[in-house]
């Protein structure tokens, strides 16, 4: 008989368990970025396995409900009401979506030429690193969507100046290192 690939080793029940984040008790919060204010861009992050992209480190609510660190990917999730998302980003990374409840509409930059299309529930997208892209839920009710970051060093989001200038409005800036500092908060 062939040995296996990997050696067996334990992994007793305990373990496996830190290793769940149960949707009834998922942390999250709706001040994870700098456009988080923005009228049209305001949803809660769920940081499930990573910080992904998070621009507010410090907020223990985005501490990753799975504590066990992962290498080369982030998962998160967005819940938003109708009419809400982000504003245009770009990433130093790949990212996927995938709808998890209610259509999305998701928008790129072509060249300056902003494109669309609409995503159903379990469909997927993958962004290519640099790709200006945003999202809108256009369901009914609460919407929800899966976000994979590519990683181990997701690094952090790039905005256009205008979305930029529209959050600093909201009492929201960018730090030098890419955090965000809240007025109010």
């Amino acid at each position: 008989m062939q040995s296996p690939r990997f050696p067996m080793k334990p992994f007793p029940p305990e373990m496996i368990e830190r290793n769940v984040a149960r949707y009834a008790s998922l942390r999250g919060s709706a001040d994870a970025y700098v456009d988080s204010r923005v009228p049209g861009c305001l949803r809660k992050k769920f940081n499930l396995i990573g910080l992904g992209v998070t621009e507010n480190e410090a907020n223990p609510d985005l501490a990753p409900n799975i504590e066990t660190p992962a290498v080369g990917f982030n998962v998160g999730m967005l819940e938003c009401e109708p009419g809400n998302g982000t504003a245009p980003h770009a990433h130093q990374t790949e990212e996927v979506f995938m709808p998890l409840v209610g259509p999305w509409q998701v928008f790129w930059l072509d060249d300056g030429v902003e494109r669309s299309l609409t995503l159903e529930p379990f469909d997927m997208i993958m962004w290519p690193i640099g790709c200006y892209r945003w999202f809108r839920y256009v369901g009914t009710g609460k919407g929800r969507l899966l976000t994979i970051i590519g990683g181990p060093d997701a690094g952090k989001v790039e905005y256009l100046p205008d979305h930029l200038a529209a959050a600093e409005a909201t009492g929201v800036t960018r730090n030098a290192d890419g955090t965000i500092s809240l007025a109010n908060a």
